[in-house]
């Protein structure tokens, strides 16, 4: 049997198959050929008819209607007057006796600043038309205006009375300047200050809404502003014992003498002025006012964080109150929330043990696993599951308990656990 074509799929109808030889007369015409091409089909062909009768044309039918024939117009160069002209070597148009001068100029701007054109009224255009680009003598090149003359910035002239700029009434947006205008919040933050002891350093002292209060504490007092314009205002108004210093606190140096640490930190570098304060040495208590969040987080309500964690063998954080975004000028999209920091007077683990205590609370908090047991055991070789599984029962801590449940005690516990006995930390 003969293949079929790829049309063959779709058309079922038996009578285009192989099994029903039809003669060629009786199968149908096929459009797509694969039968071979019918026979075109012709017109048949058109009986004869009269011809048309022609319908006369607009001349004809004036006649018949009786209308006088219409008489051509000359053309220009049959106008008598035309010639007339020409031979007397006269302009073609007297209103117009400019025209062919204009046509023996070789350009558009000889003829704008021909100086015999500024004193005449109508040539060059048309009689009762507006004057427009190329007829208007006033519209010359942008160059012919004179410019004023602009020099630099600097060498403008300024206001007569110029000096310093009036104080903004919020902080800088670049430096990230919320500044604290609420009297109980300001009241409270003293009140946490004058329980500690030891001269006191404020970061960020903006205006003085709470460098001034502290100056009546009577104790040695250093300010640490990023703004120059404010710190030589607040200068003016600072007693002697306080000090002002125009410098960033990322990049200040804390002495060694113990301290107290106050301010009101900018809330995009909350993070970064903790883990520098952290590092310094000497600080014994630390009073700060951050976004509310933060000061939960780094407080541990509601699961301790990784950076609390390890810091908590040698601090202590604890969640003071909510500040409202309304004790702000300019107001923050947050509310704020006031937290201290304490430097334990005797650590849970020694110092020389921070560095391996800070990578084991990463590897737990980082690593895989589906509790406090499992994680411990892929991220520890010891001890072993068993007495993990026992410590974990002992401190009533479920093996399915998240890293960030673990109280400060626990994790010096587990330090001390993995680590082995012998240590010099272990207790």
């Amino acid at each position: 049997m003969p293949r079929h074509s790829h049309h063959d799929k779709h058309n079922h109808n038996d009578r285009y198959s192989d099994d029903n030889r039809y003669s060629p007369d009786d199968r149908l015409p096929d459009r797509r050929g694969r039968r071979g091409r019918p026979e075109r089909r012709t017109r048949p062909e058109r009986q004869d008819q009269p011809e048309r009768p022609e319908l006369p044309g607009p001349q004809e039918r004036q006649k018949q209607q009786g209308q006088p024939e219409r008489q051509e117009r000359p053309g220009r160069q049959g106008r008598p007057e035309r010639q007339e002209r020409q031979q007397r070597g006269q302009p073609e148009r007297s209103e117009q006796p400019g025209q062919q001068d204009r046509q023996g100029q070789s350009g558009r701007q000889e003829q704008r600043h021909r100086p015999d054109r500024q004193g005449q009224s109508g040539q060059g255009r048309r009689a009762g038309r507006s004057p427009g680009r190329r007829d208007n003598p006033r519209r010359t090149h942008r160059t012919s205006r004179p410019q004023p003359s602009r020099g630099p910035r600097d060498e403008r002239p300024g206001p007569a009375s110029a000096g310093p700029p009036p104080p903004q009434p919020g902080g800088r947006h670049e430096t990230g300047q919320n500044f604290l205008v609420d009297p109980d919040t300001i009241g409270r933050i003293v009140g946490l200050v004058a329980a500690t002891h030891g001269p006191v350093f404020e970061i960020g002292t903006g205006d003085g809404a709470l460098t001034l209060p502290l100056e009546e504490l009577g104790r040695p007092l250093t300010g640490i502003e990023i703004d120059g314009r404010r710190a030589a205002r607040l200068r003016r108004t600072t007693g002697p014992s306080t000090t002002v210093v125009h410098a960033d606190f990322l990049r200040y140096a804390l002495p060694r003498a113990p301290h107290v640490v106050v301010g009101n930190l900018p809330f995009h570098l909350t993070t970064a002025v903790l883990r520098r304060l952290l590092r310094a040495p000497g600080w014994t208590d630390a009073v700060l006012l951050t976004q509310w969040e933060v000061a939960r987080r780094r407080a541990g309500v509601g699961g301790a964080t990784m950076m609390t964690a390890q810091w908590w063998p040698w601090f202590t954080f604890r969640l003071v109150e909510r500040v409202p975004a309304a004790a702000f000028r300019p107001r923050p999209g947050v509310d704020g929330g006031l937290f201290t920091l304490t430097r334990r007077p005797v650590p849970l683990l020694e110092p020389d043990e921070r560095a391996e205590y800070q990578e084991f609370v990463r590897r737990i908090f980082t690593g895989p696993g589906r509790g406090v047991e499992e994680i411990v055991a892929r991220a520890a070789r010891r001890p072993p599951r068993t007495a993990l599984r026992s410590w974990l029962r002992d401190q009533g801590i479920r093996p399915t308990a998240l890293p960030g449940s673990l109280t400060a005690g626990q994790w010096a516990a587990l330090h001390r656990l993995v680590s082995g006995p012998g240590r010099p930390g272990a207790r």
